[in-house]
């Protein structure tokens, strides 16, 4: 039976335990994030406060649109959060996040100029997003199991493995990767009927879908697929942490790209430990350390990237420069078109579990 688990996000499942903000105290920093993604690591919050003297707190959030309503319901409750690209426009059209002084932020010119600059993060000369760490999503394999290995996007159709395919469930993911399948614009498909037969002809293959990174990788550990959509960062720790058989590749037909920043809210109280905060999470020390200790998405900063050791997994796989060159990255969408996605996918997981 297929699981229909709702999206956890990229933290465990654990991150459903997300609490209200506590309340403030002074030299408290209030941070707003996935749990288990980089901001929360016990050794860095000791680091930055012995630096600045700010104990840093944080509360979770479980989805973008649970990001955008704390944001909303909580005015003046935080000073950083992480916002994926594809809704910083968003935040600040909606007055959440306020503009950043890149002069406080002294990793600022050393951020790939692709990401800093983008008008994503970008609005009439205002800085409302410090681009952060980015990465890809494409396809991963068991090394073992499936040879050759695989360069096709139509990998996840192969009559061989059928019962064998895992999905993440996310309408916009499934579709941008049907739309990769059927040679339409990965952002702003026009043809949605093309890309649900795509999606129902996955029938007799999908045995399972994913939700967080834990259960992706209790999944492979028992066997439960041999291909599944997944995220670059997460392969390369499957691979280095939890020592399992995982390839990952960028089909030739197109990939995913994304990339998520950190934002100040409107209103924030701590703005100048915020601006802090920022500068240290991009910075190469913090980098080398999150990256080899626990495994990380690639650096937005260029000098951070660099110190990695040759050997890394996560250097290998985010500097393929010919698989970097297959994205395309991910763009902001209308409510309208993230409402018809949403209700695709809801469409074509019924029929896929019955």
């Amino acid at each position: 039976m297929i699981s229909r688990r709702a999206l956890l996000g990229t933290a465990a499942a654990a991150a459903t335990l997300a609490v209200m903000p506590r309340a403030r105290a002074a030299g408290d920093l209030h941070v707003l994030n996935w749990q288990g993604y980089g901001t929360d690591e016990a050794w860095a919050l000791e680091a930055f406060k012995k630096k600045t003297g700010f104990n840093v707190v944080h509360d979770y959030f479980n989805s973008e649109q649970e990001m955008l309503t704390k944001l909303r319901t909580s005015p003046g409750a935080y000073d950083v959060v992480l916002i994926n690209s594809t809704y910083t426009q968003q935040a600040s059209s909606e007055g959440l996040i306020q503009p950043i002084d890149s002069a406080k932020i002294t990793n600022f010119s050393t951020l790939l100029p692709a990401m800093r600059d983008s008008v994503y993060l970008n609005t009439d000369g205002k800085i409302y997003g410090v681009a952060w760490v980015w990465g890809m999503t494409g396809i991963a394999y068991n090394e073992e199991t499936v040879k050759p290995a695989p360069t096709s996007v139509e990998v996840l159709w192969d009559p061989k493995l059928a019962g064998r395919v895992c999905l993440r469930d996310d309408a916009i993911e499934v579709v941008s990767f049907a739309a990769i399948a059927t040679g339409q614009d990965m952002n702003h498909p026009k043809d949605l009927d093309k890309i649900k037969a795509k999606l129902l002809a996955l029938k007799p293959q999908v045995k399972t879908f994913w939700a967080s990174e834990d259960e992706w990788n209790k999944f492979f550990a028992a066997k439960q697929f041999d291909v599944s959509t997944y995220w670059s960062g997460s392969a390369a720790r499957s691979k280095t942490n939890s020592k399992l058989p995982v390839g990952f590749m960028i089909p030739k037909e197109g990939g995913i790209g994304w990339f998520d920043g950190l934002s100040i809210a409107k209103g924030a109280p701590n703005a100048d430990g915020a601006a802090a905060f920022i500068d240290y999470m991009v910075s190469p020390e913090f980098y080398y350390e999150w990256a080899t200790k626990i495994g990380a998405p690639a650096s937005a900063n260029l000098k951070a990237n660099a110190t990695l050791p040759d050997g890394d997994v996560g250097k290998a796989i985010h500097g393929d420069a010919e698989s970097v060159k297959r994205l395309t990255y991910m763009a902001p969408l209308s409510d309208e078109e993230r409402q018809a996605y949403g209700d695709l996918w809801s469409e074509v997981k019924t029929e896929l579990a019955q």
